[in-house]
């Protein structure tokens, strides 16, 4: 358990694709007012499929880590395979337990991404 915990906090203290991206093809963000965690992502996108990604983030150690942990799966992937995943398996991607007044933190990157790729679909469509 504690090798978990010491991943979530190096991803917080030192998230993988921190910053946006310029010349982005998809912006979100999103708030987790409960707790008053932001998250903004930026996507590229490239023939269906996550080229790109960059995020900045002000919030509790999950909701950072968890934003990180998911951006450096994303590379590559199609947008349809990530809208089709559920909560459960990107909680099951954190590898730690998540208390239910947490959850929310933990799947705000989760939501700000699925945001992110539903406003390009549907300026693309």
């Amino acid at each position: 358990m504690d090798i978990y915990a010491e991943i979530i906090l190096d991803h917080f203290k030192n998230p993988r694709q921190a910053g946006l991206i310029e010349h982005a093809d998809a912006i979100a963000e999103d708030l987790n007012p409960l707790c008053g965690d932001k998250v903004k992502v930026s996507l590229r996108i490239k023939d269906g499929k996550i080229a790109g990604f960059g995020f900045e983030g002000d919030g509790c150690a999950i909701s950072v880590a968890s934003t990180s942990i998911i951006g450096e799966q994303l590379a590559g992937l199609e947008m349809e395979k990530f809208l089709e995943m559920s909560n459960e398996e990107v909680l099951e991607k954190l590898g730690v337990p998540i208390s239910p007044g947490r959850i929310k933190c933990a799947l705000l990157g989760f939501s700000c991404i699925k945001k992110a790729i539903t406003v390009y679909k549907h300026s693309h469509a």
